[in-house]
């Protein structure tokens, strides 16, 4: 199911900030030519699907998906306005430096570049954790939006070891 944010009730949040730079991570958009290394990196954790969102992410002017890093290794990233306009994700974190802040410090980020960009609202497409989101950043569920956009949608043929 999609979930809906409201962007303009968002406000950074200072200790989110301190958290991610008292673990000497940096978040911050992806330079073009990391796509390579950013798409290398999200194949096997999340899959090809994810990859091909976030090519188009990457060579959006400006750039719309953000990166987490810490001590020059990747460990998570954000994409908006990669399926759809106005659209939040996909969006990963490396299973080893899961509940440390760094989903949250992505989402929170990627949402207030949004509204940097003029979105008063995002979907949050195919939401996962949906309790995590509501936590996060107040997002609501919207009714009736499952498949939504994805319905139809073509899959590779070639497993690609990640489930979906």
């Amino acid at each position: 199911m999609d979930m809906l944010v409201k962007l303009y009730d968002l406000k950074p949040d200072p200790a989110i900030d301190r958290r991610m730079a008292d673990q000497g991570v940096t978040i911050r958009r992806a330079l073009p030519p990391e796509l390579a290394a950013i798409g290398e990196w999200i194949a096997p954790r999340f899959g090809k699907g994810w990859v091909s969102e976030m090519t188009v992410a990457l060579t959006r002017s400006p750039v719309s998906c953000l990166i987490a890093v810490q001590q020059g290794k990747l460990m998570g990233f954000a994409c908006y306005d990669a399926t759809m306009r106005g659209f939040f994700g996909p969006t990963g974190v490396d299973e080893a430096a899961r509940g440390k802040g760094i989903g949250q410090a992505l989402l929170l980020k990627t949402l207030l570049c949004m509204a940097e960009a003029g979105y008063a609202y995002a979907v949050i497409g195919g939401a996962g954790p949906q309790s995590f989101y509501q936590r996060s950043v107040g997002a609501t569920p919207i009714e009736g939006s499952e498949p939504g956009i994805y319905r139809g949608m073509l899959k590779s043929s070639k497993p690609d070891g990640v489930s979906s």
